[in-house]
């Protein structure tokens, strides 16, 4: 007995004490510290009720103890946290023992706005390799504005640069009078045909020497037979009403209509009998102006495209030049690959002399697919008739197809990858170099300016021009943006140039060296350049300054070229004259093809129903034809390379803000002119 009394009274005396209560400080924020807190680790049921009342303390000291370690740092802020509790006094509002304690907020260096001292918002500094990263990342000016943020909205984007359309200030007294008779002109199957189109005939006659190797194995390319449509389930007739008053019962009509009309569809694709397909179509009347056809469905003007005749010709090169105002590239490609498998099975001659028109069609039209519509799924598609192709043994047929898929797909990578698209030309406030301009020949320097816009010119796909006018989208014309681009800037490098000058004799010589140069670019046919050198001597930081007579009365004669009276009738005139090469100015081509577009119904309707206006797309076709026919014949100049690295790609100019800065430095407002000599 005396035993067990010794042992109790020792494993009393060796039992650790009890703790205090935990004693909190108040929430000023002269005595706030805050920690970094380590998680929690999940204590068995038994500890929990043993501990209960201190657990608080016991997750508040192992947290901070476990951040102390892992920051290693020897700050004095966190010796507090290994001090005895015991000496702080008893708060007046004890924290309940039975809650666990708050876990403080979760601060990022990110989200955090630094105080004018520089000090942390926790009251001491972060460790030396987060503060490192912090600055390194975000800087000072840049905390309340990162998209991170949880407490702030993200700012906004900034605005998108209109490339194109300032490239269209130059015809912004635009009129409503139609531009149509400007593009009349006669119509002749030897100018239509392009190099290309020749190219890619006389290919595919020599893949077609054996008429009977187009006939594919059954097997391998199954008839694509259209889904029946499913019977009208049996109902019984509501007495109050017959069945047209239900609406499952229309529902089921609409549906079974629907079906019967792409049915119908499926099979105008596969007609061979012209008779037929004429009869669908509705022609114009005799003694009006315009295309003979004037209405008819996508497939019907899809199907009288692959018709062989000498005057189908022009018709075809309108219907590749304009079908994607009506209908998708992709689902051009997959009525032609149908209608091609249909007749390949046919052992009729006519069925395969149709076939093979139908072949030639769908690789015209790969051959005029732009690079930024060639996605994955036009190229899956594609390549399955390629892989079709072969399985029938048609290898010539395959390899003619995959040459121009691949040709695309080319561009297409070039297009995306290349440094050019992703270098920014617009500069930012950036000092030009205008003393050595003085140094080149007038005539060098117009045909260097030529030479950079013929290439830029010569890269501008039809599509893409068709679709601006549409959707006002330069994400879909990359081509045609890098142009317009370009423009601009040789814009504002011209009025750099001037404007840098202090003096206003050495402003006088630069502003007739480039009248001598717009001189050259007229002779060379560069429309483009000239009228961009035109807008920058005219533009308002130049045109206030003070200009010799003679000066000013040249420079207003070199603006009556583009006089916007009579639809810019001046200008219209010029570019009807000159003989290719050329490079016009596309502000108007733009302007035309848009009014085209608002100005006629996508639809007419006829006996028939509602077609698509073809009426509509032979106008854009005499637009965008005329466009091409510059495109074809390309300029025959050498670089120069010193005047082309004197040019820097144009962009060591200055923008807008600085420019009225310049010039009201040059002649402050309301100031006197001077007397023009």
């Amino acid at each position: 007995m005396s035993i067990c009394l010794c042992l109790a009274g020792c494993l009393s005396t060796f039992s650790p004490p009890t703790l205090p209560p935990k004693r909190r400080q108040s929430m000023g924020p002269a005595h706030c510290r805050v920690a970094i807190v380590a998680p929690m680790r999940r204590e068995t049921e038994v500890d929990r009720q043993s501990q209960q009342e201190d657990a608080g303390l016991k997750c508040d000291s192992s947290s901070a103890e476990s951040a102390a370690e892992n920051t290693h740092c020897e700050d004095p802020d966190y010796n507090f946290l290994l001090t005895d509790s015991s000496s702080f006094e008893t708060p007046p509002f004890p924290h309940p023992p039975s809650l666990p304690p708050t876990l403080p907020e979760k601060r990022r260096c990110s989200t955090t706005r630094p105080t004018p001292s520089g000090a942390s918002s926790f009251g001491f500094d972060p460790p030396p390799h987060e503060q490192s990263l912090c600055d390194d990342a975000i800087g000072p000016d840049e905390f309340w504005s990162s998209p991170k943020s949880p407490s702030k909205t993200p700012p906004p984007l900034p605005e998108k640069k209109l490339h194109i359309h300032q490239y269209l200030q130059f015809c912004s007294t635009y009129s409503a009078q139609s531009a149509a008779m400007f593009y009349q002109r006669p119509l002749t199957s030897g100018q239509r045909y392009s190099s290309r189109q020749r190219e890619l005939e006389t290919t595919y006659r020599l893949a077609h020497t054996n008429p009977d190797t187009l006939i594919l194995d059954s097997a391998t390319l199954p008839e694509l037979l259209p889904a029946p449509v499913l019977p009208v389930k049996k109902r019984q007739q509501d007495p109050g009403g017959p069945y047209e008053e239900d609406p499952t019962w229309d529902s089921l009509q609409q549906e079974a209509e629907l079906k019967r009309s792409s049915r119908e569809l499926q099979e105008e694709v596969l007609l061979t009998d012209g008779q037929e397909v004429l009869r669908r179509i509705t022609m114009k009347p005799p003694g009006e102006d315009g295309p003979d056809v004037k209405a008819a469905s996508a497939e019907i003007l899809l199907v009288y495209a692959t018709m062989t005749h000498s005057e189908q010709v022009v018709y075809r090169e309108a219907f590749l030049s304009t079908f994607r105002s009506f209908i998708s590239p992709e689902d051009v490609i997959i009525k032609l690959q149908h209608r091609y498998k249909h007749l390949c099975k046919q052992r009729d001659p006519e069925c395969i002399s149709a076939a093979n028109t139908t072949f030639h069609l769908l690789v015209s039209v790969v051959d005029e697919l732009c690079a930024i519509e060639l996605d994955s799924n036009l190229l899956l598609l594609l390549m399955d008739l390629v892989f079709s192709l072969l399985i029938g043994g048609e290898l010539r047929l395959a390899s003619l197809l995959r040459s121009n898929i691949l040709s695309k797909m080319e561009q297409r990578w070039h297009m995306i990858g290349s440094p050019e698209s992703l270098r920014p030309l617009a500069a930012k406030g950036v000092a030009a170099r205008p003393g050595t301009l003085l140094d080149f020949r007038s005539q060098d320097l117009a045909e260097q300016l030529t030479l950079l816009d013929s290439e830029l010119f010569c890269k501008i796909e039809l599509p893409e021009v068709l679709l601006w006018s549409k959707e006002q989208n330069e994400e879909k014309s990359p081509n045609l943006k890098e142009f317009t681009q370009h423009f601009n800037n040789v814009s504002f490098w011209v009025r750099s140039v001037i404007i840098l000058q202090d003096k206003s004799q050495d402003r006088e010589k630069l502003l007739l060296k480039f009248l001598k140069t717009m001189k050259h670019l007229r002779r060379l046919n560069n429309f483009n350049s000239y009228l961009s050198i035109l807008s920058a001597l005219d533009s308002a930081p130049l045109r206030r300054l003070d200009w010799q007579r003679h000066t000013a009365e040249s420079l207003e004669e070199f603006s009556s070229l583009i006089d916007s009276s009579s639809s810019f009738r001046a200008y219209r005139a010029a570019l009807a004259e000159v003989e290719p090469p050329c490079i016009p100015y596309l502000g108007l081509i733009l302007q035309d093809l848009t009014f085209v577009h608002l100005g006629n119904p996508d639809t007419l309707m006829t006996s028939q129903g509602s077609k698509v206006n073809f009426s509509k797309r032979w106008q854009q076709f005499n637009i965008l034809d005329t466009l091409r026919s510059y495109q074809q014949v390309p300029y025959t100049l050498q670089p120069n390379d010193d005047i082309i690295s004197f040019f820097n790609d144009f962009s060591d100019h200055l923008a807008e803000e600085a420019l009225w800065e310049l010039s009201l430095r040059l002649r402050p407002r309301n100031a006197p002119r001077a007397n023009q000599r």
